[in-house]
């Protein structure tokens, strides 16, 4: 069978059983869908906590950008591995003993403002938003070359399904369909590693092989006029400010915190890390091999190669322009070179028929396609081919889901029945829990058609969000008693404030005028969640001392959410 009815069979299969889980599991309580009802045991829930967070970022774009990045892509595995060890010891265990549904619950209970709580539930609906784009885009890309649709098709077709089960069954059904879902990614993503590295370096095992194979690749970038492949390029502050930023941002995002809330015990939300931690390494530890498999298989099939005689694989991507071939010589073949491809519009789209005469190079590859068609180059079965296909799906639909509950749970119960209609019936609740999913779903498959950057970009910023806003507002509510509101309110709004805004100003396609030469200390936008966090960190605590201290019941209220004796405290007012 062709690799296009192998995918049609993978993802008809795997989408029913997704639907399938959903309608077994379906809510009828704010809790169960919120929360799971708190009765996920901790082996499911950090197979759960890694499909949530093994997104499209880590299944597709991670690689590719290593891939393209060398040794400089390294930091978005140091960032996001490392965050899950801040996680587990800093902030996890601590906000499941509070016992509340979200993380602006804690924000508003613990500093005692109803404003703060708002703050909170914004920024988390700013941070899903950002975050949910570029799971969208990855759905699009996948269905655009295996379904042959375009992207925004795919993308609609995503948002669909996202929506028919978390709609249907919240986070109870999420969180058995995301442990379906990592079965299926994570398959898919070593079973064609292995392959792969069997072949081009006689080892099974990917993270062994590519030490044989990296030398080689040092040497093929080299004779075509890029630095070597383990060299560095980018600067060693912006490297530590990226890896400090996804570090800090894995620990505030806000989904991944709430899956920590569906344990049934504190020791649960700790051991649950655990296993995620583990699980999550399997797909972590081998992205690095396949990235140096993929493009050694890349540029030994397409340097030189005549376009008339160019690989199938080649043309079947070709279809959805996200590789492209600009013959600027006028020679028939294709050169692989460094520089870009093409010359930009002044709307920042590419010119795919313009001569750069800069540069030599006549191929644009997007990094985010590199899992996606490495079997193919590899010439793998149509099977191992529609696989993948089907594990970038599952990553991709897996985050998405997390992040529309998150969504829900900040406009529907923190702002609609915390702070509008706090009489609300328990109907009434799970009603705006569920329209909100739905608004949501839109508003993601908008963002998804039109996102800033490539996967992994898109979502990085979303970590320099989260780094500049929830890491210091959960950290200091938890370990700070004499923290208030108002060092809080500042620090949070001139932390975000700042990261927001050079973001924005760095980035083209939101309309930014900013230039390489005029970054802060040569700190990139994906590292610039790390500046925001020290001005949140020093203003929260400037202001604390300066303002009066919070409450005695409010520091009560810290410490039963950090020793054992005063859990009963801290649930009060569930």
């Amino acid at each position: 069978m062709t690799v296009q009815v192998w995918t049609y069979i993978l993802v008809a299969i795997t989408f029913s059983l997704y639907i399938g889980i959903a309608f077994a599991t379906r809510v009828r309580d704010t809790r169960s869908f919120y929360i799971a009802g708190q009765g996920i045991p901790p082996l499911w829930n950090g197979m759960a906590i890694a499909a949530d967070w093994m997104s499209a970022a880590s299944f597709l774009s991670v690689t590719g950008l290593i891939a393209f990045m060398g040794y400089d892509g390294a930091v978005y595995l140091m960032g996001w591995t490392g965050g899950y060890v801040l996680l587990a010891l800093l902030i996890a265990p601590f906000l499941r003993r509070f016992g509340k549904f979200t993380v602006p619950d804690f924000v508003g209970d613990r500093y005692g403002s109803q404003a703060l709580r708002a703050l909170a539930a914004l920024t988390a609906i700013l941070i899903s938003f950002v975050y949910v784009a570029g799971q969208m885009r990855g759905v699009g890309v996948v269905f655009s070359r295996f379904l042959n649709v375009d992207i925004t098709t795919g993308v609609l077709i995503g948002v669909g399904i996202v929506f028919l089960y978390a709609v249907m069954s919240g986070m109870k059904g999420i969180t058995w369909t995301q442990v379906t879902q990592y079965v299926v990614l994570i398959l898919a993503f070593l079973i064609p590693a292995a392959a792969i590295s069997l072949q081009l370096s006689g080892n099974p095992i990917p993270q062994l092989g590519f030490l044989n194979i990296v030398g080689d690749l040092n040497t093929l970038q080299q004779e075509l006029g890029f630095s070597a492949y383990t060299s560095q390029t980018k600067t060693t502050t912006d490297i530590f400010a990226i890896t400090m930023a996804l570090m800090v941002g894995t620990a505030g995002l806000p989904h991944v915190i709430t899956r920590f809330y569906t344990t049934p015990t504190v020791q649960g939300a700790r051991t649950s890390a655990i296993y995620a931690i583990v699980f999550i390494s399997l797909l972590y530890t081998t992205a690095p091999a396949l990235a140096v498999f993929a493009k050694t298989n890349l540029i030994n099939s397409l340097e030189n190669t005549p376009y008339a005689s160019a690989p199938a694989w080649f043309k079947n991507w070709e279809r959805t322009k996200l590789v492209v071939f600009n013959d600027k010589n006028g020679d028939g073949k294709m050169q692989y070179t460094k520089g870009d491809a093409f010359l930009k519009t002044a709307s920042g789209a590419q010119d795919f028929a313009a001569p750069n005469p800069a540069n030599t190079n006549e191929l644009y590859i997007d990094p985010d396609i590199i899992v996606l068609a490495t079997p193919e180059v590899a010439g793998l079965s149509p099977f191992l081919i529609a696989l993948v296909a089907a594990g970038g799906l599952a990553a991709a639909l897996s985050t998405a889901s997390g992040l529309l509950i998150t969504v829900s749970g900040a406009v529907a119960h923190d702002i609609y029945y915390k702070l509008i209609n706090p009489n609300a019936t328990e109907g009434a609740r799970l009603l705006a829990g569920r329209l909100t999913v739905a608004v949501a779903a839109v508003a993601a498959g908008y963002f998804g058609i039109n996102p800033p950057g490539f996967v992994a970009q898109v979502v990085a910023l979303a970590f320099g969000l989260a780094a500049s806003s929830f890491f210091p507002l959960l950290v200091l509510g938890i370990f700070d008693k004499r923290m208030n509101w108002q060092g809080a309110m500042a620090g949070l709004l001139l932390g975000l404030g700042f990261t927001l805004v050079y973001i924005i100003n760095f980035t083209p396609s939101l309309g930014g005028r900013g230039t390489p030469d005029s970054l802060f200390l040569g700190i990139s936008t994906q590292g610039i969640g790390t500046v925001g966090m020290l001005i949140n960190f020093a203003v929260a605590f400037a202001v604390s001392r300066l303002t009066p201290a919070p409450s005695p019941r409010v520091q009560d209220l810290v410490e039963s959410v950090r020793y054992p004796s005063g859990v009963s405290v801290a649930a009060q007012g569930h």
